[in-house]
């Protein structure tokens, strides 16, 4: 896919820079990577164009905002045609923060984020359970999260 896309080494030092700090200015960046601010700014609108850098996100720290509980949700689908009715379904449930179509035992999977197990327990009794087409749940909650990092991203053939 990234041929088709045409990014250069400079393009993925970008992405990788902001990756791990979107707050950087566009001129402490290209000092940083030796090109001009304006160059970064150029660069920067075009990766927004192709759909790689999809906005810039807040990164915040869960717990001390009082939300103690992460879970996994393994979805059992009644039947794999469903998925679309049912993702869409998932999606208006806020704390839902996370949801993949996956091989293996389950036809989904999906992160969930609550303030305290009595949240879980209403997402899971009252939401999904009104849920046509699921068959059942398998509910994974996490006691630690010891990782959590983006991606290094590295040019084609390299």
């Amino acid at each position: 896919m990234s041929a088709k896309l045409n990014l250069d080494k400079l393009d993925y030092q970008i992405i990788q820079e902001m990756m791990e700090n979107a707050e950087i200015s566009y001129a402490d960046l290209g000092k940083k990577l030796f090109v001009s601010g304006g160059t970064i700014h150029v660069r920067i609108k075009k990766l927004e164009e192709l759909k790689v850098v999809k906005g810039k996100k807040l990164s915040i720290d869960l717990k001390s905002l009082g939300y103690d509980v992460i879970a996994f949700i393994g979805v059992y689908l009644e039947k794999s045609s469903l998925y679309d009715t049912v993702a869409k379904e998932l999606k208006k449930i806020p704390q839902i923060v996370r949801l993949n179509y996956t091989t293996g035992n389950y036809s989904m999977f999906a992160e969930i984020v609550c303030k305290d197990i009595q949240e879980l327990r209403y997402v899971l009794h009252d939401e999904l359970q009104k849920i046509k087409g699921i068959e059942r749940t398998e509910t994974f909650i996490s006691l630690e999260e010891s990782l959590d990092r983006n991606v290094v991203v590295l040019p084609s053939g390299t």
